[in-house]
Formats: structure tokens, C-alpha cells, sequence
């Protein structure tokens, strides 16, 4: 997901980018990590990752998705995801415990 803005914060703009994509309503996003790494193209990349609480609404797919699901931290474990996923997954989880 691509975001643009001129000025202000992004929560308006996660939240209508989210609800757009996906079809579910967050809360307030949260600062996760960020990280930074050069693709095989030579294009430098910025990775931003946040995270919100689920609200409402049912996920709708688009024509880029093809499949989601909801899983605990050691569902995810056992599936595909790339590199440092589940890491993330395991940050948000301490967070929410405190």
C-alpha cells in the first residue's frame, strides 16, 4: 500500500486507505518498526510498519488478493510469509500484553 500527502498525519489516511483496500474500519495505527533495504532492481525501499486494532467490517478482497485469513502468532509460524513476519507479529503481540 502507497499513501501520498501533502501535510498533517497519516492516521486519516491509513484509515480511509484501509477501509478502500479491504473493506474492514482500524483504529489508531501505531508505529511498529521501519526498515530500509536496496531491491535486486537497485530501487531503494522504506518499509513502514504499523499496526491497529480491528474494529468492524468484513474483509473484501480485491483483484490483487487473492487470499487472507486471521491467525494467532502460532498459526502464522507455520505458514509462507517472507523473512522477519512473524518477528513483526510477535512485536505486536508483546506490545498488546504490555
Amino acid at each position: 500500500m502507497v499513501i501520498a500527502w501533502s501535510c498533517g498525519t497519516l492516521k486519516p489516511h491509513w484509515l480511509r486507505e484501509v477501509k478502500e483496500e479491504v473493506g474492514v474500519e482500524i483504529g489508531k495505527p501505531q508505529y511498529l518498526l521501519d526498515l530500509t533495504f536496496i531491491r535486486p532492481d537497485g530501487i531503494p525501499v522504506l518499509v513502514l510498519s504499523y499496526f491497529a486494532p480491528y474494529i468492524k467490517g468484513d474483509v473484501v478482497l480485491d483483484e490483487d488478493a487473492v487470499e487472507y485469513r486471521w491467525v494467532t502468532l502460532e498459526e502464522a509460524r507455520k505458514l509462507d510469509f517472507i523473512e522477519g513476519i512473524c518477528d513483526e507479529i510477535e512485536m505486536v503481540e508483546q506490545h498488546r500484553r504490555g
